[in-house]
């Protein structure tokens, strides 16, 4: 039997948090849910989840600061994130930083198909 992959999904909007998450426990991930940066960082670290969905615009610390902070700790540093954002205006320093960190960078609107294709390519195993 194959264990349940599990998915964080950091982002401050609460209709966001929510939606990724049904979507994705309807097609059998594991997910588990933060508000902020210093929340998600916490989960990382803590449940070792095998991918991340995170946001770009938040409050306070946004998906770059956890990005660097995520790729710090020896226990994450290896997990595959996707920044989805709605900021259509991001400029290429902000793009090519996120993938120097080893983020994909896709744009919202994210429909169901997107956000699972998304997903399973951050957890689909390396071929060596």
């Amino acid at each position: 039997m194959t264990p349940v992959q599990s998915v964080l999904v950091v982002d401050d909007d609460f209709a966001v948090r929510d939606t990724f998450k049904r979507m994705l426990t309807l097609e059998g991930f594991a997910v588990r849910t933060a508000a902020d940066a210093q929340g998600g960082l916490a989960q990382a670290i803590a449940h070792r989840v095998d991918a991340i969905v995170l946001d770009l615009r938040m409050p306070l610390v946004d998906g770059l600061g956890f990005l660097h902070q995520l790729r710090e700790h020896a226990t994450s540093r290896e997990i595959p994130v996707a920044i989805v954002t709605g900021d259509y205006l991001i400029d290429d320093a902000t793009i090519e930083t996120a993938q120097a960190l080893g983020a994909v960078v896709k744009f919202k609107p994210v429909w169901l198909d997107d956000l699972l294709d998304i997903v399973r390519q951050l957890v689909q195993p390396v071929a060596a």
